[in-house]
């Protein structure tokens, strides 16, 4: 192994086992990634990839010839390029070359065009990006450089609100300690605070001079998409360092109160783990284009009978009959058999036949997406007022698919809740607070109560902070002592560091949401955390400033589901402070508490029935000979070399038990608006709806209830927390287990089989009875996504109204699913708002970014945006729903218009020695899919609905037949087909039996060539016309304009092509002069139209008219409800919140993380100046007090400052 240059011999021995100059193996992967600070010589040695991203396609030379190849791989343009061709030889063609290039370029050129419009926004974001400044340490200066020519190994300068540029390794700040504060909304779409600390080694580079002669070498893991880990060493100085994911600020980060740092580059653009969670951008299809695909398919082999068969019929014939005409029908001079004339007559039947499937059919259905995506971005109803946002359709071809949903898969923070933590209601010594109560005694709901608590005789107080219950602040005000005590607990017992930049001007910096309201609340109600140094905590407690000394913080973490602190107050009492969870704490308080411990318990189910997040608060007095042996033990366990974690937890288990029961705290995390009842109405639409949440597994079963995904009317909650794959699996079969047990019989006299075999479902336990929720943990996930228990987990996860997946990395979102997707065949919807859900939202059928304060990178890589999660029930509902209903009546029309007009030539084939002529002129063949039939079609596409938007909301079972794929599928198809059929064989034979005995107004023969062409085109352009005002379920004003304009201009048309003054311009081209007017004048002729349209249509009517009455769908009969109450005011229920009773559920829910206590104790996270508090006086902020000491009821009095007078009750 060979010595990198600059390492000490030493450390190569005990360096990794790869070969160091070896960047990467034969295969092209990256083994490791080596980065040497200011070296950028050494550096590109290994062909890093550069900080340019790049999510464009095309550049102004590689855009034509790579755009027309990408658009000559869809098999339909293809085909009509091969027809473009046939078309070209004289000796097959019967129809002009124009008839097919027209729409060929028409089609090419409308995708060409979108798809450069798509590029420029693309190139445009790229430059936007590319083009950012950052500071680049260059020779020694600090230069500005932009974010494209940043380089790995480059050190950078950050400042304070700054987007991190690349993956960094951080090396210093200008917080204590190499400290910094990181916001990491792009990435993982939470808006709180994080830290990340730089190695000791480097922290005191703070200098310029220092950092250009900083050499030293990283060697890391290579670029992959763990949002959460990094591993690495740094080499430097005869050193090495271990490097972690708390040492790096990742891409996509935004520095905060921070006033710079530097940082290292380590990956740089694609390698960044922002890019790396990207994921691959996959084309879309929806399942109608799939099937659309399968079904041109089969129609190509239908064209190919149907040519092979005339082909045989003209050999037939020319052997038979032809011979006998050779003298004035000669064969042309290349055909010399019968034979050569089938296969030439072959191709030319394929040619005029391939109206079957017209190109017009592509143009139009891009048309149709188009006009529905613009309704999307135009819905008032789906705009945000507050963040001037409109939805938005980042894609035109997935619509239908949005009527198609079965499954949602949703992140949660930011997402269903606003990442916003609010004091909602308190229990303090039995006693319950924020509840507002009327006259009559009922609570109040948020719109009646009145105004909130006034806080303004609090300087300190936080102005957004509000509060409706003001018999709390009457509590407070009076000196209860429950009360102060339960508002010093809350000030004392967190990790929040406070920021004075202005007198009395606070802020909080809280590691998490959920101890930022609790210490707000506190702050609000005269309990003010001011200021903390390693060893004290100062509160201004009603207006009196208090320094207590910090004697310890024992640490929150997931198994302890608690935090205390102990402190000594002024007087010199110590005493700890405790909150956690109500299943922790409450088994470990005093006996007497048992009567507080029921009336709190109440309290707590209360809490829990609404959904809120709840804390329970203790304490426990100690006196100083206790404290000083247990410090000692707990000194002991700290240094020791094996299981410190263990012995810590024992001793922090002995010292938090036999305490005082407080009260309990009720948070509510705040949901977006109106998530609650978009979620029961998608369930009712028969969507089910999954959670994947990297978020701890009490936050987000919480989550659960409060938006009514979980509930306690349930049959059961099942949670798989299972380490090992043996216990995963038992788990699952034991939930398996339980559902099939409670299933044997359903109820009202029908057993369990028999309702499975009535359901037609793919899985035994989908037809389960009862209601059941699954809860798993990331880990248990990990083993439940193995190939041989994957299917064990989705049989069981289906068979669930509700699931909930807690800890989960992008990866494995995206692995759910992919597995969903890859089993069910169900339409898969993604939504999220952070950079970790872009590859759930990539994977998906269809991906939803939630664009808010979280960031852009989920709605960058979204088909569809918006603002608040309660508009997906209208994406769905309306503008899914009517998109699928749209295309699927567009589609079952088109293919009936066109087999009815294609048709008549195969059956005049049989009347015309199978020569290929065409029953109508070129003209009518190039315009009837392009004019006379287009628009019609296109209104009924983009403007049609069965049932209004309301009723769209109002009956969600209307969604059902866009998930069983009832409106469009093979058997409707084929309905369609027939149909087509039928009437192309009534659009010939019966003008054709009509023409061969009639005659003329003069007694003429009737029956000629071009008389009978324009007697069959326009019967047809009549029948389809009427067909599509039966189809038409809404009438506009464009719809009557488009269809009975299109009959206006397919008779001026045809007069114009048959009149004088064509033919004098054109007598090669228009040579059947006055025939139109001639034909159309005839009584005969018009009764025969007559005649074919009532016998075409009126099969239709009358089958329509039996299903609507003796089978009418749900859409029938919204309709005719409609109707009914069409004069009554329509009523709307509003949905109240109705608190859950039942069985005992914890509410706790904490998103607290391990560590902060002991950077706090150690003093690293402090700024010099804080330290210097140490020594604190009081200030003068007690005249606002004052007035309310003189309001203070005699009997009640306060404890001094700290508390030292034991509580009663």
């Amino acid at each position: 192994m060979t010595v990198p240059k600059e390492m000490p011999e030493k450390w190569a021995r005990a360096g990794a086992p790869v070969s160091w100059n070896r960047k990467k193996p034969s295969w092209g992967t990256e083994e490791e990634r080596r980065a040497r600070a200011n070296d950028r010589e050494y550096n590109e040695k290994f062909q890093y990839a550069s900080n340019c991203i790049k999510t464009s396609k095309y550049n102004i030379l590689t855009f034509l010839p790579v755009n027309l190849f990408e658009q000559f791989q869809e098999v339909a343009n293809t085909y009509f390029l091969f027809l473009l061709i046939l078309q070209l030889i004289p000796q097959i063609s019967s129809l002009s070359w124009f008839t097919t290039i027209v729409p060929l370029v028409l089609v090419l050129t409308i995708t060409a065009v979108k798809d450069a419009t798509d590029d420029y926004f693309r190139h445009k974001s790229d430059n936007q990006v590319n083009n950012r400044q950052s500071q680049v340490l260059i020779n020694g200066t600090l230069q500005q450089e932009q974010w494209m020519n940043v380089c790995v190994g480059d050190i950078i300068k950050l400042e304070n609100n700054q987007f991190v540029a690349a993956d960094l390794l951080l090396l210093s700040s200008s917080e204590p300690h190499g400290l910094c504060y990181i916001e990491t909304a792009e990435l993982d779409g939470e808006t709180n605070m994080k830290v990340r600390q730089a190695i000791p080694v480097t922290s005191e580079l703070g200098d310029i001079s220092k950092l250009a002669k900083f050499d030293g070498e990283v060697i890391c893991e290579p670029p992959n998409n763990k949002l959460d880990k990094f591993s690495g060493t740094l080499y430097w100085k005869e050193n090495k360092f271990p490097l972690s994911n708390q040492n790096m600020l990742l891409r996509g980060c935004v520095l905060r109160n921070t006033e710079w740092c530097f940082g290292l580059v380590i990956f740089a653009g694609p390698d960044t783990k922002l890019m790396q969670n990207s994921g691959r951008t996959k084309f879309k299809r929806t399942s109608i284009d799939r099937l659309m695909n399968t079904l041109v398919l089969w129609i190509f082999g239908f064209l190919a009978c149907m040519g092979v068969i005339l082909a045989i019929g003209n050999a037939i014939w020319e052997h038979e009959v032809g011979t006998h005409f050779q003298v004035y029908l000669p064969w042309d001079e290349a055909v010399d058999s019968a034979f050569f004339s089938g296969f030439l007559s072959f191709w030319s039947y394929i040619i005029i036949l391939n109206t079957v499937v017209p190109i017009s059919l592509y143009v139009s259905v891009e048309v149709i997406r188009l006009g529905h995506s613009y309704f999307i971005n135009w819905d008032k109803k789906m705009f945000c007022m507050k963040k001037r946002t409109p939805a938005e359709a980042r894609t035109t071809t997935l619509n239908e698919e949005l009527g198609q949903v079965e499954y949602i898969f949703s992140d949660k923070t930011g997402t269903l809740t606003q990442n916003i933590m609010v004091f909602n209601k308190c229990s303090i010594n039995g006693h319950s607070y924020g509840d507002v109560f009327d006259v009559l005694g009922q609570k109040a709901e948020l719109g009646e109560r009145p105004e909130p608590i006034d806080f303004s005789f609090n300087p300190l107080a936080d102005k957004k902070f509000l509060f409706w219950d003001p018999s709390l602040l009457e509590s407070v005000k009076i000196g209860n002592p429950h009360t102060h005590e339960f508002f010093r607990l809350l000030s004392l017992c967190h990790t929040v560091m406070s920021e004075e930049k202005n007198e009395g001007e606070l802020y909080y910096k809280a590691q998490s949401p959920d101890e930022g309201a609790l210490v707000t609340a506190a702050r609000n109600f005269g309990f003010v955390f001011r200021s903390r140094t390693p060893k004290t905590i100062t509160v201004h407690e009603m207006g009196t400033a208090i320094t207590y000394q910090l004697l310890a913080i024992l640490d929150f973490n997931n198994i302890r589901k608690r935090m205390s602190v102990i402190v000594r107050n002024p007087e010199g009492k110590i005493r700890l402070y405790c909150k956690g969870a109500d299943t922790i704490l409450l088994d470990r308080l005093h006996h007497s508490n048992q009567e507080l411990l029921n009336t709190t318990t109440d309290h707590l189910n209360e809490y829990a029935g609404e959904g809120l997040r709840t804390l329970v608060l203790a304490y426990k007095d100690l006196d100083e000979e206790y404290y000083e042996e247990w410090a000692e033990r707990r000194l002991r366990a700290s240094l020791a070399q094996d299981s410190r974690e263990d012995r810590l937890a024992s001793v922090y288990e002995e010292v938090e038990s036999d305490m005082m029961l407080l009260g309990a705290t009720a948070i509510e995390d705040k949901l977006q608006q109106g998530v609650p009842e978009t979620i029961a109405l998608l369930t009712l639409a028969n969507i089910k709806i999954w959670v994947l949440t990297g978020d701890k597994q009490e936050t987000a079963v919480n989550i659960g209830y409060s938006c009514k995904m979980l509930t306690d009317d349930m049959t059961e909650v099942f949670i798989v927390t299972g380490h090992t794959v043996l216990e995963v699996r038992e788990e699952l079969r034991k939930a398996r287990e339980k559902m099939m047990d409670s299933s044997r019989t359903v109820g009202n006299g029908f057993t369990y089989q028999e309702k499975l075999c009535s359901s037609r479902l793919t899985s035994v336990l989908e037809a389960v009875a009862g209601e059941y929720a699954l809860v798993i943990n990331g880990h248990s996930l990990a083993h439940a996504l193995e190939a041989d228990m994957e299917l064990e987990f989705l049989e069981t996860a289906c068979a669930c109204k509700a699931v909930i997946c807690c800890r989960v990395t992008p990866l494995q979102k995206a692995q759910v699913v992919e597995l969903v997707k890859k089993y069910k065949k169900a339409v898969t919807l993604a939504i999220g708002d952070g950079a970790n859900d872009v590859s759930m939202i990539k994977t998906a059928h269809i991906g939803v970014g939630i664009s808010g304060q979280e960031g852009i990178q989920a709605v960058l890589a979204s088909d569809y945006s918006f603002s608040q999660f309660k508009f997906l029930q209208r994406l769905l509902l309306v503008h899914g729903r009517w998109s699928y209903l749209r295309m699927c009546k567009f589609l079952c029309y088109f293919f009936y218009k066109n087999f009815a007009f294609t048709m008549v030539h195969f059956w005049f084939g049989f009347f015309c020695g199978f020569s290929a002529q065409t029953v109508y002129d070129q003209y009518f063949i190039t315009l009837y899919n392009i004019v006379y039939t287009s628009l019609p079609v296109l209104a009924m596409g983009v403007f049609d609905q069965d049932v209004p938007e309301q009723r769209s909301m109002e009956y969600p079972k209307l969604y059902e037949p866009g998930q069983l794929n009832l409106l469009f599928n093979k058997r409707e198809f084929f309905i369609c087909i027939a149909q087509g059929i039928y009437t192309s064989v009534l659009m010939f034979f019966i003008p054709y039996g009509v023409f061969a005995e009639a005659t003329r107004d003069d007694g003429t023969q009737l029956a000629d060539y071009q008389s009978f062409a324009v007697t069959v085109a326009t019967s047809l352009v009549i029948v389809v016309s009427m067909q599509i005002g039966l189809d038409t379920g809404y009438w506009t004003a464009i719809n009557h304009f488009f269809i009975w304009g299109s009959l206006a201009v397919y008779f001026a048309i045809l007069f114009a092509m048959h009149s004088k003054g064509l033919f004098d311009m054109f007598p090669n081209q228009f040579r059947f002069v006055g025939n139109a007017q001639n034909t159309l004048a005839q009584p005969t002729v018009w009764l025969t139209i007559v005649l074919t349209t009532v016998v075409c249509i009126m099969p239709v009517v009358a089958f329509r008219f039996l299903k609507l009455n003796l089978k009418p769908d749900l859409s029938d009969t919204v309709r005719y409800t409609q109707l009914v109450r069409k004069k009554q005011k329509a009523q709307h229920r509003c949905m109240r919140r109705v608190g859950r009773t039942g069985s005992r559920r914890s509410g706790y829910a904490f998103s607290h993380q391990e560590g902060f206590g002991e950077l706090i104790m150690s003093g690293k996270n402090m700024r010099l100046s804080s330290l210097a508090l140490s020594s604190f006086t009081a200030r003068s902020s007690s005249s606002w007090i004052e007035s309310l000491r003189r309001k203070k009821s005699d009997s009640a009095s306060s404890p001094s400052g700290g508390a030292d007078k034991p509580l009663k009750g």
